[in-house]
């Protein structure tokens, strides 16, 4: 198991460095090389530390959501108003009603998969879309029109929405049969969360106002009361309860009530992201069976292009009555295209539950990183230039 520590960190430390080279998203070369150390091809990794893969993705899945919290002023949310909030779940929301479309006909899965599926493609990656957009404040590229910071804002929001939804659909799956009365589960989860993470974070920045903690052990605190709570849903089977959006609810508010002390914290969880993105991509692509994969042909990219295009159509919907000119508005549309991060972080848990159409998603989660994480870095390289006033 050391060896394969190991071994990720310095053929990862090496593929960040080639994929720099060469211009193309790191991720994209942690995958591939999580396939090459995977069982599929050369088998380095050692089995045992294969299995851990689950618990060590909701570990960076705590970090992505931490470091989204303590970044989002929810001031950002008001400035660019209406287009933000809706960007938050419109996209998302047209993702899942176009996979729950196109899956049952290509993929044969029922409707409660296809929503689970939806909800595993609908969010948009922060690792691709957040730096790029600080990139375009700095550079003063649409910002006369609050663009970088509208997708920041909708963006940050728009994956806790999806993984919300994940957990929820996630249960009804679980439980084998659809009852209109689970649904009430999904606001009263959101309800729950909001509240619990939202007093944890009141609590916890009155504490640290109290106590001069250092640095550090804020940030260790924060990181082990937010795996409290994430463990904290799977022991409340009684109450419907969303872990992961009490802990980016926890984040955000400790970032308003102490913003400097919260940026130090935050300067940890991105030292953390360093070697955490290298194992989540690299286990990720470790999980995948080529052999699995070619199998099933090209229905899966009918499935993923296809709800792509009908989740295009939610960002338009969501920009309508704005004074985004044409350009601006198909700028959005690419920079809410890529998929990478939280499709890595929990495209694995329903295989690794022993779900049957576990493998098949895990696939699908895969080819959507593969596919859109280039497309969508590259086309916002290429056309901001273009596509945006300075």
């Amino acid at each position: 198991m050391l060896m394969s520590i190991a071994l990720i960190l310095l053929v990862g430390i090496l593929t960040d460095f080639i994929s720099k080279k060469l211009k193309i998203p790191s991720l994209i070369g942690f995958i591939l090389t999580g396939i090459l150390l995977g069982p599929a091809v050369f088998n380095l990794l050692d089995a045992n530390f294969l299995t851990l893969s689950a618990d060590l993705r909701k570990i960076i899945l705590v970090i992505i959501l931490t470091r989204a919290g303590l970044a989002l002023d929810l001031k950002d949310l008001k400035k660019v108003g209406r287009p933000a909030v809706l960007l938050s779940f419109v996209p998302a929301t047209f993702e899942i009603i176009g996979t729950m479309f196109f899956a049952p006909i290509f993929l044969g899965l029922s409707l409660l998969e296809s929503a689970l599926l939806g909800a595993i493609l609908g969010a948009v990656s922060p690792a691709i879309v957040v730096p790029r957009m600080v990139t375009l404040i700095q550079e003063k590229r649409g910002t006369k029109k609050g663009i970088p910071q509208l997708i920041l804002a909708g963006a940050s929001v728009d994956d806790i929405y999806a993984l919300v939804l994940f957990s929820s659909f996630l249960t009804l799956v679980q439980s084998g049969e659809f009852q209109m009365l689970s649904l009430l589960k999904i606001p009263v989860s959101i309800f729950s969360g909001l509240l619990v993470g939202l007093t944890g974070g009141y609590l916890l920045a009155k504490l640290f106002e109290k106590i001069r903690f250092s640095s550090m052990v804020q940030f260790l605190i924060l990181f082990s009361l937010s795996l409290s709570l994430v463990h904290l849903e799977a022991v409340l089977t009684w109450l419907p309860f969303s872990g992961i959006l009490a802990v980016m609810a926890m984040a955000i508010m400790l970032y308003r009530q102490m913003p400097t002390d919260s940026d130090k914290i935050a300067h940890f969880y991105h030292q953390l992201w360093v070697p955490g993105e290298m194992f989540l991509f690299i286990l990720v692509g470790a999980s995948v069976n080529i052999a699995f994969a070619f199998a099933a042909g090209f229905l899966p990219l009918l499935v993923i292009l296809g709800a792509l295009l009908i989740r295009m159509i939610g960002v338009w919907v969501s920009l309508i009555g704005t004074n985004l000119s044409f350009k601006d508005k198909l700028f959005c549309l690419i920079a809410y295209s890529p998929k990478a991060t939280v499709q890595a972080a929990i495209g694995g848990v329903p295989f690794a539950l022993g779900l049957a159409s576990g493998e098949l998603m895990l696939t699908l989660s895969v080819l959507a990183i593969l596919i859109t994480a280039p497309l969508g870095a590259f086309g916002m390289d290429f056309s901001y230039n273009k596509l945006l006033e300075k």
